[in-house]
């Protein structure tokens, strides 16, 4: 699906801070969306989360609770943020070498981090589809 010239891949769950979250068994693979990749432009360093770090999710948490980490490009420094509540399991590192990864393959090769979700059915109906988030896009343009 696309939201004029951004991918927005179906099957996923997105926030409106442009996380978005795969569904992989009882965990969650988490990244930042075409749009936001666009956004940022190039981006020289990517501030990973720490492996066992407690998140919230972004609706339901303050301060630094709700951040995975940060994003710097050549525009800013921007926070990711957590779009479900839980614990860090996995991080990726091809990040710290390649962080560019963030721009060519978000949703693929530029992945984030991995969640395991403390509560999923509820926090997932916080998030949009693909449809809903492509609509989302949209109006922001």
């Amino acid at each position: 699906m696309n939201a004029g010239n951004y991918d927005v891949p179906e099957g996923l769950y997105y926030s409106r801070e442009h996380e978005w979250v795969k569904l992989e068994g009882n965990l969650a693979r988490v990244g930042v969306t075409d749009y936001a990749q666009s956004r940022l432009g190039d981006v020289v360093y990517v501030e990973l989360p720490e492996v066992g770090k407690r998140v919230k999710q972004v609706a339901e948490a303050k301060g630094k609770e709700m951040e995975l980490g940060a994003v710097e490009s050549i525009k800013a420094i921007s926070a990711i943020y957590s779009p479900l509540s839980g614990v860090v399991k996995e991080v990726n590192p091809a990040l710290q070498e390649r962080p560019e990864l963030i721009n060519t393959s978000p949703y693929a090769e530029g992945w984030i981090c991995v969640l395991e979700p403390s509560a999923p059915e509820a926090e997932l109906k916080q998030l949009m589809d693909a449809k809903a988030y492509a609509e989302y896009v949209k109006k922001l343009e």
